[in-house]
């Protein structure tokens, strides 16, 4: 699993986010992307411009994020 510190240390300027919405996407979706082989961006549609959080896959699962939901295989 990375550290923390690894997570960070990925870029994201060629990732590709994939939104999930939990009700009216007017109010706003999580956006998931993968970064690496067991690193994944979590961010906020409604805020684009605040650093997306980064989370091993085990942290995501252990949160009850399943990328799946967002169209993302493990």
């Amino acid at each position: 699993m990375p550290t923390r510190n690894d997570l960070y240390q990925l870029d994201l300027s060629n990732a590709s986010f994939t939104k999930a919405c939990g009700g009216p996407c007017s109010e706003g979706c999580v956006t998931l992307a993968r970064i690496g082989d067991d690193a994944w961006a979590l961010g906020d549609s409604k805020r684009p411009d605040v650093e997306p959080l980064r989370f091993s896959t085990e942290e995501l699962s252990v949160a009850g994020i399943d990328p799946t939901r967002f169209g993302l295989a493990l």
